[in-house]
């Protein structure tokens, strides 16, 4: 092997050729921390040979041999959780269950990562543990809360960490050390044994390389959690189409501070957008940047003292100045206010909802500028907010985003973009994230390398919130009863055979001749033709319940190893059917009846 892998395509590749082992790739990673030289990236490191140990016997999952940071506010079974505040440490008994689903995916647990302290803050500074370095200049802040994990990824010590972001903190350090950052739909991933800061709004973000490597991640780690309560069942589902219809602010919503670099590094992005093929609409953000002010200036912020509430209330003086700040101005609110908000939220929920209506994904800066470390120096406070511009709205109105490198600015400082979309929505995000990152040039954060080009998506499939359903007769395309799906908005996908374990028949009866498709013994039958189409969730119950006898709806086998939903027949509808299979469709079946009626 000539060089060490980035990305986990690359590990992959390294460990199935042998010319990697994960003992290898441990002894790598230590090697590439002590040579960094930035001590304030990790608050606990795991000793070499322990996780050495661990590398012996990883089981075979999709993360095998993988390794990780993890954001010091995650529980990992014995080590101390610190959320950077000393006074708070305590070793964790039992891993938070992302953690353990880490572990049961066959990563490698390296430690645990710097952040602001109780993850309150979007600058990487508010930490007792040093500060670690952007991994593009030194002079500019790291982004948080998430710094350490995001600093890690950056500098190429570990392809993987975990982060959380309530405000912006797992989209606002990947901006500003240029790597991607995937801010997952509420309770996809399950938040036990992660220490809060909004309850209600919290979740565990991806930092990753590459968009494909973070949606692997999240694949791997996302899933229901009954006993977290704020665990909700979320279709993971397969990256689709490229997004089409993306808005970006119209003239009155471009906030850059004043800052002219950032703003065309950002029109630089938008005109990628459009080489790629989406059509831009311009959205006023106003409801959105509304929403965006009640995190701080509204009642949320008594969640973040309701989080280490004996602390705050036993030793305040425990805490970060600036995190006691900000967290001892829940004391302003009542339980009344605490309503009031919720109210304006609901209002402004309502007031966003339309945008969505004609749009597949909004596109905005993911800050609005980069902030050097003087300035937090003269104001703790103002720019940390300004960072927040583009974020803080993210997780009130339940959306998921994905931070992606875009072209930097004239200078060479980062200039990230963030894509976001209603939710449940992630993974139709990624084809368009993944092609923004390698059209705009930015490399893979500080690594000098650029992405791989893009994995080969196989055969195009319906996105994440959709239903996938195979045609085999009169609903194929130009065929007469084909208007039924298309009246119901379905989009056709992709014509593939079926697995040779069917038989086809002609049904009797009036009206257009329809198609009876048998399953038989497997290798016992024939390789029948089909159109893969998608539908709506909706569309496809109404498309369903019209379905007469004997016909029903199956799981079908094809060829291209997917399995849709498609039309069965019931064996007894098919007693007195013409056998239709060596034909091996239905077009070619109806083509065979009109030439055999052609005069001579």
């Amino acid at each position: 092997m000539t060089e060490f892998p980035l990305t986990l395509a690359a590990y992959r590749e390294a460990y199935a050729s042998g010319s990697l082992t994960p003992k290898d790739a441990v002894r790598e990673v230590y090697r590439r921390i002590a040579a960094h030289g930035d001590p304030a990236i990790f608050i606990t490191l795991r000793p070499e040979a322990e996780v050495a140990a661990d590398a012996e016997t990883l089981p075979a999952g999709p993360l095998h041999g993988i390794p990780v940071a993890v954001k010091d506010n995650i529980d990992v079974a014995g080590l101390p959780t610190t959320c950077a505040c000393p006074d708070y440490a305590a070793v964790a008994a039992s891993d938070a269950e992302v953690v353990a689903r880490l572990r049961r995916a066959g990563a490698l647990v390296i430690g645990k990562t710097n952040l602001d302290q109780f993850a309150t803050g979007l600058v990487g500074v508010r930490s007792p543990y040093g500060v670690p370095r952007n991994t593009l200049d030194p002079a500019l802040v790291p982004g948080g809360s998430s710094s350490g994990s995001a600093v890690a990824v950056a500098a190429g010590l570990v392809p993987l960490a975990l982060g959380t972001d309530t405000a912006g903190s797992g989209r606002v350090p990947a901006g500003l050390n240029a790597i991607v950052g995937l801010k997952p739909t509420l309770g996809a991933i399950s938040t036990r044994g992660v220490v809060p800061a909004c309850r209600t709004l919290d979740c565990v973000s991806v930092f990753a390389l590459t968009v494909e490597d973070a949606f692997d991640a999240f694949t791997a780690l996302a899933g229901f959690d009954a006993a977290d309560p704020f665990s909700r069942p979320v279709p993971v589902g397969q990256p689709g189409p490229s997004v089409l219809r993306v808005g970006v602010p119209d003239a009155a919503s471009r906030r850059f501070a004043g800052d002219a670099l950032s703003e065309a590094a950002f029109d630089l992005g938008l005109a990628d957008l459009e080489a790629l093929g989406a059509t831009l609409i311009p959205v006023d953000l106003a409801p959105f940047f509304a929403t965006a002010a009640l995190l701080y200036d509204g009642p949320w912020v008594a969640e973040r003292w309701e989080a280490i509430r004996p602390l705050i209330t036993a030793r305040p003086e425990a805490l970060h100045p600036v995190t006691r700040a900000i967290t001892e101005r829940a004391a302003a609110f009542s339980a009344a206010d605490a309503f009031a908000g919720r109210y304006r939220l609901a209002e402004l929920r309502r007031a966003t909802e339309p945008v969505w209506a004609g749009l597949d994904a909004l596109c905005v800066p993911t800050f609005p500028r980069p902030q050097p470390l003087a300035a937090l120096a003269a104001d703790p406070i103002g720019p940390n907010a300004e960072l927040g511009t583009y974020t803080n709205f993210v997780n009130l109105l339940d959306l998921c985003a994905l931070s992606v490198p875009a072209r930097p600015r004239a200078d060479g400082l980062p200039a990230g973009v963030t894509l976001i979309a209603p939710a449940g929505r992630d993974a139709a995000l990624v084809p368009l994230g993944g092609a923004l990152h390698r059209a705009g040039g930015a490399t893979m954060g500080a690594t000098g390398a650029c992405p791989p080009p893009a994995p080969d998506p196989g055969p195009p499939r319906a996105a994440s919130d959709e239903i996938e359903l195979a045609v085999v007769g009169a609903h194929l395309s130009g065929l007469p009863l084909n208007g039924e799906l298309t009246a119901l908005g379905a989009r056709c996908l992709r014509a593939v055979e079926t697995t040779p374990d069917y038989r086809l028949f002609a049904l009797p009866g009036a009206g257009p001749r329809r198609p009876g498709l048998v399953r038989v013994a497997a290798g016992a039958g024939t390789s029948i033709a089909t159109e893969v189409w998608a539908l709506a969730p909706e569309a496809f119950g109404r498309f369903v319940a019209a379905i007469p006898a004997p016909l029903g709806i199956g799981t079908l086998r094809l060829a291209d190893g997917t399995t849709p939903k498609g039309f069965l027949c019931e064996p007894e509808g098919v007693r007195e059917a013409e056998d239709v299979s060596h034909h091996g469709g239905w077009r070619a079946y109806l083509a065979a009846g009109r030439a055999a009626v052609q005069p001579a």
